[in-house]
Formats: structure tokens, sequence, C-alpha cells
């Protein structure tokens, strides 16, 4: 059997701090290791009881979930950390995964999504609420047309400074949907050890050391 994801909430408004716990305890998957209010707090459970999951909201007392974040995976790279928050600025979503942040969902999402993003994180895959996708779409296309304008080389049309294959172009999109490794090598008919093969080709090119800094990076650099 399974065991279920121990999930550690930092959230400081009572109300949806609550609302989450009841969300999350619904599932049978799903336990509530503990909850807390503000990010100091938060850093000292999470690096003490290790969760799987650290759900963390971004305007904390103390010190903010992205200052958290990033102290929380420097010390413990294990702990998975998904942002979960009303804020949908670019600068937001982007230091969120530069600090290491593991997935981002906004505290307007389903039910469903909120279970479904807990459960990608915990598995190692990362996490982009809908609503998110499209600011970061939008970043993308106007970094996009900044740079044909100004006569420049584009990135997503000069993937290749990154010497990413077409197939890792493939793979680095879907870890981008969000999609796990068994799932990718499902969806474009590999084995699972091929698909960790790119993955970790793709983590060496693109100079990082984790699939959410690989999303960060597909993201700022227009590169899916």
């Amino acid at each position: 059997m399974a065991k279920n994801i121990k999930v550690l909430i930092v959230e400081d408004h009572d109300m949806a701090r609550m609302g989450l716990s009841v969300i999350l305890s619904a599932n049978p998957s799903i336990e509530i290791s503990d909850m807390c209010a503000d990010g100091l707090d938060g850093v000292e459970k999470a690096l003490a009881e290790k969760p799987d999951v650290v759900i963390m909201d971004i305007g904390l007392p103390t010190i903010d979930g992205i200052e958290a974040t990033k102290r929380i995976k420097g010390a413990n790279p294990d702990i998975k950390v998904l942002m979960y928050t009303s804020r949908e600025s670019e600068d937001d979503i982007f230091d969120s995964f530069q600090a290491g942040a593991d997935g981002y969902i906004t505290k307007g999402a389903t039910s469903e999504q909120t279970v479904g993003a807990v459960k990608a994180v915990s598995e190692g895959a990362g996490w982009l609420d809908p609503a998110i996708a499209k600011v970061v779409l939008s970043n993308i296309r106007r970094n996009n047309e900044y740079t044909e304008k100004r006569g420049e080389i584009n990135y997503k049309l000069g993937k290749n400074l990154y010497g990413l294959t077409e197939r890792e172009m493939e793979v680095l999109a879907l870890i981008v949907d969000g999609l796990t490794n068994p799932q990718i090598a499902e969806r474009l008919v590999i084995t699972i050890s091929t698909t960790k093969t790119h993955v970790h080709s793709i983590l060496q090119k693109l100079y990082v050391n984790s699939r959410s800094k690989a999303i960060s990076m597909a993201m700022k650099e227009g590169l899916v």
C-alpha cells in the first residue's frame, strides 16, 4: 500500500488555511502533517518534520513565501514546495521558480486541480496553474515580438543555442506541462529509462539541477 503524501500548509489567512486542509484531507492519499501562519515558522517546521509537500503562500509575515521556499529548498531539496497564492504577477511567478518552487497554483483553483497539483509535485513533476500559464505565455509572446522587431535572434527559433535535440525539446515541453516521467514515456512512446536520460541531458544543457528550474528557464527563454 502506497504511503500517504504528507503535507505542511503555510498560510496566514485562517479561512484559507482551514479550507485547504478540508479539501486535501478529503483525499485518502493525502495527510495534513501540520499547519502554520508565517514564513519563518514554515521553514522551521518543514526542515524539522520533512513533509513530502509544503503548500506555501507568498504573502506571509516574518519572511515571504519566496524567501521561505529558497531556505527550505537550499537546506533540503527533496522537500517539494507548491506555491499557493492569489498573486499572478510575472515577477512572483518567475521568482518563485527561481527560488526552487516545484509548482504554482492559485487560490481560485478547483479542489480537483489543487489535489492534482499536490500529487504531481510529490511525484517530482512540475505544476503550473492554467491561469498562470496564460501569464507566462503572454510574457513569452511579448519577448518574442520584441526580439523580432529588433531583428535579433529569437530564442524560440534559436533553440540549438542550448544544444537541445528535437526530442529533448518535446520532453521539455511535457515537463513544463507537468507530466511525470512515466507519463512522458507513454506520451512519446519511449521507455522510462530513455525518458530519464533525456531529462538528465536537458538539465545539464540548461545548467540547472532540478525540474522546477528547468521549467523556469524554459519559460524565461521562450523555449516552449
